[in-house]
């Protein structure tokens, strides 16, 4: 079994945004305008006691390029950080739209 869990995000400074809060279930109370909600499932097997780091796992973790265009993107990958675009459906499903280095659009998903 999976356990559900919402994290509720919010933009930070620097563009990216950040979570600020977290439940197991539904959220309490509808985002803010200013927030999202994306939900994502623990799989069995984590210790869920309050004083544990667990690792959710949200449907965004992986980003498939057209062959030919990952390796350099892989390697690059190891010696600095990139960022993903993500689109958050009102359910709180994720998609990852695009892969960005710092202020560069690598890769964005085709329109279908």
């Amino acid at each position: 079994d999976d356990t559900p869990i919402v994290v509720r995000l919010k933009q930070g400074a620097d563009g990216y945004w950040e979570a600020t809060a977290a439940w197991f279930g539904q959220a309490p109370a509808p985002a803010a305008s200013d927030e999202t909600d994306i939900v994502g499932h623990v799989s069995a097997g984590w210790d869920l006691s309050a004083a544990t780091t667990i690792a959710p796992d949200y449907g965004i973790e992986r980003f498939y390029l057209p062959e030919g265009e990952g390796i350099a993107i892989q390697n690059d990958m190891r010696v600095r950080p990139f960022g993903v675009r993500v689109a958050i459906a009102a359910d709180g499903a994720g998609q990852i739209k695009a892969l960005i280095d710092g202020d560069k659009t690598l890769f964005e998903e085709p329109l279908y």
